[in-house]
């Protein structure tokens, strides 16, 4: 259901307190606002049985319990990120409702005076009902207690100012709560929007950017290549053309893949894929494949695409085989990517796979906080695996 004075429905208030949001946030302020009251109460309370009710061992029970209910509370919602609603009702009833009967029947709480701490502690338990509860029951509750409180008061004969004033405060601490507890999850929505706004222009500066560094790659290639071979400057059959052709229409076949993936992130795929390329101009074959990877930080794309690289140099250099491939997945929110080949491979600790393997692309994943693993056998090809985070 949803209530309009507090803005969210009872759904949301179960499945979005564990989330970095705005509604979160406005929970735990709400939190440490209403700790800070109950604990200006206590305080006052432990004042009054020290200095004059010390020899009253009901008064010293009674204390107990309402530090305890309060412990309750606010360790349950230290945990759950915000007051839970079965532990304020139990507070409610114990700490707003039954001690001032207790304190009157049994603690000898017989005057306004002797009374008014444990009072006193009706404010908060009204407090936290406004910010853990629905308005219906923020209602319920408060009238629950304005009733025992004017009901306390009048056994122990306190005159109408007393009452009226004590009853005003309290209904007033549910008030000044609700509000608070509006304001809070307001502001929190409110931030909430700006950062989505935020995100999502930087995600359209991003696609920009990917538009035009793509315009510009297929400028400087297949329209290049085309434009050379309607002209009639150069033969298309030629092997070296039609390696170009080979390499061009690989990027664009990439290009498709990355275009369909509307989750990848696009830094990361713009980087590997001019590792891609740069290995291709020396004349490396690569296949890669590219299967919804998670968004990584930009100062994680760039080291991650040059270890790359370094593998694909490994098997330009090493492997005796023109043709490596490339796959980039995610994993349960890790990046994984596998570079491999076909070629001799090497006995691992033989060093066969060259200083790249060892330093740069090693060396350049745990700078990242990442892992490489590399498996190879004489005759079996080399796989070089990527992840991060580690």
């Amino acid at each position: 259901m949803y209530h309009p004075f507090w803005g969210v429905a009872d759904s949301e208030r179960e499945g979005m307190y564990m989330d970095e949001t705005g509604l979160h946030r406005a929970q735990t302020s709400m939190v440490l606002a209403t700790s800070l009251y109950r604990g200006s109460h206590l305080v006052a309370g432990i004042a009054g049985v020290v200095q004059h009710q010390w020899n009253r061992p009901v008064q010293w029970l009674i204390l107990v319990a309402a530090l305890s209910s309060s412990a309750v509370v606010h360790t349950t919602a230290g945990r759950h990120g915000r007051l839970v609603p079965r532990a304020v009702w139990i507070d409610v009833t114990v700490v707003g409702c039954l001690l001032p009967f207790c304190a009157y029947l049994w603690g000898g709480a017989h005057t306004p005076a002797s009374i008014a701490w444990v009072m006193l502690l009706g404010g908060s338990a009204a407090a936290m009902a406004a910010a853990a509860l629905p308005l219906r029951l923020v209602v319920v509750a408060t009238a629950l207690l304005v009733a025992t409180h004017l009901a306390g008061y009048l056994l122990v004969g306190a005159d109408a100012a007393v009452t009226g004033g004590h009853l005003n405060a309290l209904v007033f601490s549910a008030v000044v709560s609700g509000v608070l507890w509006w304001y809070f999850r307001r502001q929190g929505a409110l931030l909430d929007a700006a950062n989505e706004r935020a995100l999502a222009a930087e995600a359209h500066r991003a696609r920009y950017a990917e538009r035009i560094s793509h315009h510009q790659a297929l400028h400087d290639t297949v329209l290049a290549t085309l434009t050379a071979i309607s002209g009639g400057g150069v033969d298309a059959n030629t092997p070296e053309m039609r390696r170009r052709c080979a390499r061009e229409a690989a990027y664009l076949r990439r290009l498709v893949e990355q275009t369909d993936d509307q989750g990848a992130d696009s830094e990361l795929l713009a980087a590997l894929e001019e590792s891609v390329r740069a290995a291709e101009a020396l004349g490396l074959r690569v296949t890669a494949r590219y299967h919804e990877p998670p968004r990584v930080p930009g100062d994680v794309a760039l080291p991650f695409a040059q270890a790359v690289t370094e593998a694909l140099n490994n098997v330009r250099c090493h492997a005796g085989t023109g043709h490596a491939y490339l796959t980039v997945t995610g994993d349960s929110g890790r990046l994984v990517v596998t570079v491999v080949d076909r070629g001799r491979g090497f006995e691992p600790g033989s060093g066969g796979g060259g200083l790249g393997l060892t330093r740069s692309v090693h060396e350049r994943m745990r700078g990242i906080g990442g892992h490489a693993t590399v498996d190879s056998a004489p005759g079996e090809g080399v796989s070089v695996e990527l992840r991060w985070p580690r």
